[in-house]
């Protein structure tokens, strides 16, 4: 039997994808008694996923009005849930791109603060355990291994900045990543072994304590997945 949270869940997870999607374009009224309808669920259910989604800047109440679609403007762009849905959208590319010139602006400048935590163990020590796992993955053709050691890779490198924001960050950096999960464009064959060494030689920067290095390594690194991004885009 289906639980009030899964029911939620479903409805929640069916209107912000159809949203995204623009199934549900924008200034488009959601009625809660045809959605409860739709989806055989209590008018509360449908009210608490209309609430999520309104914390979302995906909707909106208005008087007289209903519940209406908001533009992209106003979505939480950064929120995991949003970027998960997004990812599974027509807009996964544009997404890749915006978020990897916001990486670039953040994670250079995380790995030259995480280079000047002290050693034994520092930060240093799980960017580049994770790195060398990206390493051996791609010797084992292995895509799952390669991205939870991606994803450990980036959250190591936000987290060891010692940076509030920065380690906020590292989810939405991890749920973009996972994006990648379900996208067939985006295979092993370009989790190269020369992407792992890129990762590698940020992490071996870290850990000599060479903030400028660590840096530089990072933005290379992000650089190069943007352009690949940029040229794999419909239309480029």
């Amino acid at each position: 039997m289906t639980t009030a949270r899964g029911l939620h869940a479903h409805v929640l997870e069916t209107l912000g994808q159809r949203i995204v999607d623009g199934v549900l374009a924008t200034g488009a009224v959601v009625r809660p008694e045809l959605v409860a309808s739709e989806f055989g669920v209590s008018r509360s259910v449908v009210r608490e996923a209309l609430r999520v989604l309104q914390s979302l800047g995906l909707v909106e109440p208005r008087q007289r009005v209903g519940t209406q679609v908001l533009p992209t403007s106003s979505w939480e762009l950064l929120a995991p849930t949003v970027i998960r849905w997004r990812g599974a959208s027509p807009a996964y590319f544009a997404q890749q791109r915006e978020l990897l010139e916001l990486r670039l602006g953040v994670e250079p400048v995380a790995a030259a603060l995480a280079a000047g935590v002290p050693s034994a163990p520092g930060p240093g020590d799980a960017v580049l355990e994770a790195a060398r796992a990206m390493l051996d993955a791609c010797d084992a053709e292995d895509s799952r291994a390669y991205l939870e050691a991606d994803v450990r890779f980036h959250r190591a490198l936000l987290t060891g900045s010692g940076n509030a924001v920065f380690i906020h960050f590292a989810g939405t950096v991890e749920a973009l990543l996972r994006t990648r999960t379900s996208e067939s464009r985006d295979t092993i064959t370009r989790w190269t072994h020369d992407a792992a060494s890129r990762h590698e030689a940020v992490a071996l920067a870290i850990v000599a304590g060479d903030g400028a290095a660590a840096g530089e390594a990072a933005t290379a690194l992000l650089r190069v997945t943007r352009d690949e991004f940029i040229a794999e885009a419909p239309g480029s």
